[in-house]
């Protein structure tokens, strides 16, 4: 039991490791620019997200929200041995879908916010599974096809808003305003966080986080997801649509994707689809939060809230004469070392192996 325990934990141990080096990195950084204000600056990194209390912490599960499940869409295609990322398309479709429903059918009453929801996953959804096709049945690399479908994704946005009179807000060059039965329910977070721009988007996150958890493995559909992941080939000997798999792998993460999407531009923040030809940062983002978080739903729940955490005391670097690409630059820095959490995880899981297969050869000579 106790070397079974000390196995499970180089995942987590990995993370923290790659964590430690990104803020490191991100002082020696500060040092550079202003070398009298770095340690006041970095210290605001780590606790500026609670300069005004309970209000900060909701905002830092407001940033959460989107990239908890971008994160959790990438995670869930790795765990099925694909890489999705296609997320900032999938992403913008998801949204796209929202904004649609949210500001056309203003006569859905109380279930609006909710169609909007469920069009933005199945947007998304959409979006995820043109990859997922092209790699089933005519083997297309699906790292390819996704970056592809995230272009296309873009533009066909950019000119759908624009080309809509009913969408299109050309004062702004962004996309109008939804309709207050369009946005999200507060669901009690704003006497939780009060003054926070944090609603019920969260708990729907979680929720998404828990379901794909419970999927993954606690049910026979899961485990032939994963399977599929592992070893191809084995999968089909055994009697596994291969094929159904990855078709549906893509399909929900791009559906996890979409959600996120919708979620965002649901907020009643004043979020709009901007024309701009420029990907969604949250996709990106979402690829670092799997990183760190291991693929796994609650690592990439708390991996979520932690660059959250960072982006919200970011903003006060600024006050210790630190410009706000800086703190992007920091930030970004943070999250590409996240990435190095997977080298650390193979290297500690092989020094484990080998201490092992050395404690068993010594037990063999012993007898």
């Amino acid at each position: 039991m106790k070397k079974k325990r000390n196995i499970n934990l180089t995942g987590p141990i990995s993370s923290v490791f790659a964590i430690t080096i990104g803020l490191l990195f991100g002082f020696i950084v500060l040092l550079f620019c202003n070398a009298s204000q770095a340690v006041p600056g970095f210290l605001t990194i780590l606790t500026g997200a609670f300069t005004h209390g309970l209000k900060g912490v909701g905002q830092v599960f407001y940033y959460a929200t989107p990239i908890i499940l971008t994160g959790l869409s990438v995670g869930f295609a790795f765990k099925t041995g694909l890489f999705n990322i296609g997320t900032p398309g999938q992403f913008i479709a998801g949204a796209f879908g929202a904004v649609y429903v949210g500001i056309v059918f203003t006569s859905l009453g109380s279930v609006h916010w909710i169609v909007a929801v469920l069009v933005s996953a199945v947007c998304g959804a959409i979006w995820g599974i043109v990859p997922g096709l092209l790699k089933a049945f005519f083997n297309v690399n699906e790292v390819i096809a996704s970056i592809m479908m995230n272009y296309i994704g873009m533009y066909a946005v950019n000119w759908s808003v624009k080309a809509n009179k009913v969408l299109f807000n050309s004062m702004r060059n962004e996309s109008k305003n939804v309709a207050v039965s369009a946005q999200i329910p507060k669901m009690g977070m704003d006497k939780l966080f009060p003054g926070s721009s944090v609603n019920g988007g969260i708990i729907i996150a979680i929720l998404v986080v828990l379901i794909i958890y419970l999927v993954l493995n606690k049910t026979a559909f899961g485990f032939e997801l994963r399977a599929v992941g592992f070893n191809r080939e084995a999968s089909r000997y055994a009697g596994i649509d291969e094929k159904k798999s990855i078709v549906f792998s893509m399909m929900i993460a791009g559906m996890i994707s979409g959600l996120a999407g919708g979620l965002l531009y649901l907020a009643g923040t004043g979020k709009h689809i901007e024309v701009v030809d420029v990907l969604a940062s949250e996709g990106f983002t979402g690829i670092s939060v799997a990183l760190l978080g291991l693929s796994h739903p609650i690592g990439v729940l708390f991996a979520g809230i932690f660059i959250a955490y960072l982006t919200a005391g970011g903003f006060y670097l600024q006050l210790y004469e630190f410009s706000t690409e800086i703190i992007d630059i920091i930030v970004a820095v943070i999250i590409y070392f996240s990435a190095f959490a997977l080298i650390v995880k193979s290297f500690m899981a092989k020094t484990a192996r080998r201490r092992q297969a050395k404690s068993e050869r010594k037990g063999g000579k012993g007898e």
